[in-house]
């Protein structure tokens, strides 16, 4: 039987390149799923931290031609309420940064993750499914629907929402669901985006365009009622093109899809444990939530580098996912309250709901230090509450002097 330090299950995204990351720690590492499926016709907008990791596996020079870089982001009330919130932009040359991160393609983007796992010596790609887990003292053994059997001193879940290897660590979930489904795809614009994405706030939810490569095409996420996803499903290319022109107050010009838009419903869940013994959860199979400020992927390459700053140099222990649950907790359960009551105040008619939205929003756009703090907190989460910390420790070091 052929035993790996690391058995990363699953190879979407996060999966891939939490391979990649495990690998270049030196440690062995099996990466196991079947051949990838229908192509995916979605876009990753990857922040700047996240960037941190893409560079250090040594891949940003062959995805940075694929990438539109996202130099300022606009927030814009699209809803008729009486409490309509002001329109607000953040730039990155205001936190001193040329981009907040790259909105990159994801099929390309998987296709280059698929050719750095076959140059790491230390990676083992295995095309196979996954079909039992039997967790040991000291190992787990994995037996994959091609007839093999391997072992592993630690195991990745990284194999979606309906994740195979939560199931079999006995690690429950929380979900739920939300009167929204997405409607996804890419079009072609007459006016030039200027690297400005744009998220307009509807009652339904968010309707999110952002960059892509070249100036003249972006991707889309439109948040709607299921039934008015279906609707536009329905409709020819031309017609939905006008229906997008239309709602973005054509900022755009006249608009061009391409290809057959995909829609998938909107809902949330989060394991109730996000490691335990020899096993730890990222990306979905950990944690889910709707498209709302690029906060998923970048989510799950947090979980990563969190566990690899867990390797250290000495053999991976029986507690490892207890530590790697204490690890990851407060930021995974954080972001998934605020995107949740964000997304929810969307959907809100209660006046003080409005009322203190629109608020926010207002501060945020009068209030320059305020909006400040903010974009440092969405580019490195935690740094808004450390730099509040240090401003408090100042003056009350200047008061005592």
């Amino acid at each position: 039987m052929e035993h790996f330090e690391i058995a990363v299950v699953g190879a979407g995204l996060a999966g891939s390149l939490a391979a990649l990351a495990f690998a270049d720690t030196g440690r062995s590492v099996a990466l196991i799923a079947p051949a990838a499926g229908k192509a995916d016709g979605r876009t990753t907008a990857l922040m700047d931290q996240s960037l941190e990791l893409v560079r250090k596996l040594g891949i940003w020079q062959a995805i940075a031609p694929l990438a539109a870089p996202l130099s300022s982001m606009r927030i814009i009330d699209g809803t008729n309420r009486l409490l309509r919130a002001p329109t607000v932009t953040f730039h990155a040359a205001e936190v001193g940064l040329e981009a907040f991160g790259y909105n990159i393609p994801n099929a390309p983007f998987l296709a280059l993750l698929e050719q750095e796992a076959a140059k790491r010596l230390s990676l083992t790609r295995i095309v196979a499914s996954l079909t039992e887990v039997v967790f040991e003292t000291g190992r787990t053994i994995l037996t994959l629907d091609d007839g093999r059997t391997i072992s592993a001193s630690l195991v990745i879940g990284a194999d979606g929402r309906k994740s195979g290897v939560r199931e079999a660590a006995g690690i429950e979930v929380r979900n739920w669901s939300y009167p929204q489904s997405a409607l996804v795809f890419n079009f072609s614009h007459q006016v030039a985006h200027q690297n400005i994405s744009t998220e307009f706030h509807t009652p339904h939810g968010p309707f999110t365009q952002v960059p892509l490569p070249g100036g003249l095409r972006s991707s889309l996420v439109w948040v709607q009622k299921p039934g008015d996803t279906d609707a536009m499903r329905s409709l020819s290319l031309d017609q939905l093109g006008l229906a997008v022109e239309q709602r973005m107050q054509s900022m755009l010009g006249k608009v061009a899809i391409e290809g057959a838009p995909q829609s998938f419903p909107l809902s949330g869940m989060a394991a109730k444990s996000f490691g335990k013994g020899r096993t730890i959860l990222i990306g979905e199979a950990a944690h889910a939530f709707p498209p709302i400020g690029a906060q998923g992927l970048n989510l799950s390459l947090r979980d990563i580098m969190a566990a690899v700053s867990l390797f250290g140099s000495l053999p991976i222990s029986d507690d490892f996912g207890a530590r790697y649950d204490r690890k990851r907790r407060t930021d995974i359960l954080s972001r998934t309250v605020s995107v949740d009551l964000l997304n929810r105040s969307l959907l809100s008619d209660f006046l003080p709901v409005q009322m203190l939205r629109a608020a926010g929003l207002q501060a945020l756009a009068s209030v320059a230090p305020l909006r400040n703090l903010m974009m440092r907190e969405g580019i490195n989460p935690g740094s808004a509450l450390q730099s509040l910390r240090s401003t408090l420790r100042e003056k009350i070091g200047r008061k005592s002097a």
